[in-house]
């Protein structure tokens, strides 16, 4: 695949990559798919709910043994706001960091890379976020692993969320 469009790089903790993600939700206009491993920061919950509110469509996976508990995590946060998420509970760890806005327009964007949507990550923890614009065909790339993710993910609707030791749900 060519490399096209740009790129935007973030550091933790030096150069707030919470508020680069922020801006990318704001500026999403149609979709917004996310993958999640550990998300507890309310201002990206808050920008995703945002979102919703402004008809984005936002759907959510995350992984189901960070989240299953609602102490301290957003996703309450984005259940009551009518945003869909599903939890990954075939895998040791569903370890992606991923947002895809926008994959079918001029507008794409694919954020990625070690950063956490949380507190830890923002603020203690040596992270990084690449936001890579205009590359459709990554977005779109991006976008099939995510519903190939997403066909083997079990809807949530309510936490806390039980897990069985084999990660089956219960």
């Amino acid at each position: 695949m060519p490399a096209r469009g740009s790129l935007e790089l973030a550091f933790s903790p030096a150069d707030d990559p919470e508020a680069l993600i922020v801006r990318v939700i704001d500026a999403a206009r149609t979709t917004l798919h996310v993958q999640a491993y550990a998300f507890t920061s309310r201002t990206i919950a808050r920008a995703m709910v945002d979102a919703r509110g402004r008809g984005v469509q936002v759907e959510v996976l995350a992984d189901a043994q960070m989240n299953r508990n609602a102490k301290g995590n957003m996703i309450p946060l984005l259940l009551d706001a009518g945003i869909p998420v599903a939890f990954e509970t075939g895998y040791s760890a569903a370890h992606n960091k991923v947002l895809i806005v926008d994959p079918a327009g001029p507008g794409c964007v694919v954020v990625t890379g070690s950063y956490n949507f949380t507190w830890s990550a923002r603020n203690r923890n040596a992270e990084n976020v690449l936001v890579l614009r205009g590359h459709c065909d990554l977005a779109n790339a991006y976008l099939r692993n995510w519903r190939r993710h997403r066909e083997q993910a079990t809807p949530v609707t309510k936490l806390p969320f039980a897990l069985g030791q084999d990660r089956t749900v219960r």
